[in-house]
């Protein structure tokens, strides 16, 4: 009996485009979330799927989803605040885990806390499924592939370019609740051969985006800081950075920086919480297709050599990042299901299926050198 692939938060933005290119995988997912009807809604358009109702406020609802061997895959963010019990679920029933966050904070605690016991569990857990951070990894590694073993450092940049040249991007109420949740929390990033806490937004950068556009981006933590000097290991910097906010980027580093050191005051981090979460809700939607369409994925990165000589450069260039994180998530579920990954604990995408079937993956979703 294959084992069952469960959605959880199905009937959110990013769960909904999961589960319908699940669908146009071949793959029947359970259909699980809070909300009966928005779940009955989806499951009757997508041909009759089963569906199960679970809810972060209890926990036991969520372990309910999955049994050993199952493969559940979340979206319910912000993680920081509602990724937990999924992750608890799938290591308490030995199921492997895919979700879709891009908080630094939550990738770090699935690679430190979690990845240890996954391993011994012989399970595997795949965080950062989406446009953040499968891209990276992989334009990252191809990038040091291309160096040949001389690289010290790479750089990596997230980029989003909306009709026009514009790399100002427009996103979700889930990822906003994510940004929101995230921005006064500690990061983190690969420097001088081993993992240091960070505040956010520390670096910037500046990006090659091609037809002479370029585009700035912020630091931030991503599974790349985990992953890539897993499979290079003489690395001595990883940086990565998001180039989404166009010209509000150097306002929101100076922000941070400020943030940062208002944190420390006793009660002034609890305060800033709440305030953000009055203004910044859920999963409240996010672009339609037209807009997805009207907007491509620009990833790059750098290689360096011990005296800071460019070594290498890789850019790939691809559709909205909303429907890469769906097709990721697709693609790896049915990777898992299948058996094809024969690693286990906290792996990055290249670990987990091989740098050329990634590769080929990306491109079926329109992800390819530019």
């Amino acid at each position: 009996m294959s084992p069952r692939i469960v959605l959880f938060g199905a009937s959110g933005y990013s769960g909904d485009l999961t589960a319908r290119e699940m669908v146009a995988r071949g793959l029947a997912p359970v259909l699980a979330g809070r909300r009966r009807e928005p779940l009955e809604r989806l499951a009757a358009e997508l041909g009759g799927l089963e569906l199960q109702l679970a809810d972060v406020e209890n926990p036991a609802s969520v372990r309910a989803l999955v049994e050993k061997g199952d493969v559940l895959v979340s979206t319910v963010g912000p993680f920081i605040r509602f990724g937990q019990p999924a992750l608890d679920a799938a290591l308490s029933a030995g199921a492997h885990y895919l979700d879709s966050t891009g908080e630094g904070p939550f990738i770090r605690r699935v690679f430190e806390q979690g990845g240890p016991r996954a391993q011994r569990d012989g399970t595997v857990l795949l965080t950062a499924m989406g446009y953040d951070f499968v891209p990276g990894n992989l334009a990252g590694a191809l990038a040091l592939g291309e160096a040949g073993g001389a690289a010290r450092r790479v750089e990596i940049g997230y980029c989003w370019q909306r009709a026009g040249g514009s790399s100002k991007s427009a996103i979700s109420g889930g990822t906003r609740a994510s940004v929101a949740g995230v921005a006064f929390e500690p990061s983190f990033a690969w420097r001088g051969g081993r993992l240091v806490t960070e505040r956010g937004a520390k670096e910037m950068r500046s990006f090659d985006t091609g037809a002479g556009h370029s585009a700035d981006g912020l630091s931030v933590g991503g599974s790349e800081h985990f992953a890539l000097p897993q499979i290079e290991p003489q690395l001595e910097d990883v940086g990565v950075y998001l180039a989404l906010f166009g010209s509000m980027t150097r306002p929101l580093q100076l922000f941070s920086g400020a943030g940062a050191a208002a944190v420390k005051v006793p009660g002034v981090r609890s305060a800033l919480g709440s305030l953000s979460s009055r203004f910044v809700t859920g999963s409240s939607g996010g672009p339609d297709a037209e807009a997805r369409g009207g907007s491509r994925s620009i990833i790059c990165a750098v290689s360096y050599d011990a005296a800071g000589k460019q070594l290498s450069s890789v850019r790939l260039a691809g559709p909205d990042g909303y429907d890469l994180t769906a097709g990721f998530l697709a693609w790896g579920a049915e990777q898992v299901a299948a058996g094809k990954v024969t690693a286990s604990g906290a792996l990055g995408p290249v670990q987990a299926f091989g740098l050329d079937a990634l590769t080929a993956a990306a491109a079926s979703y329109g992800l390819k050198a530019a």
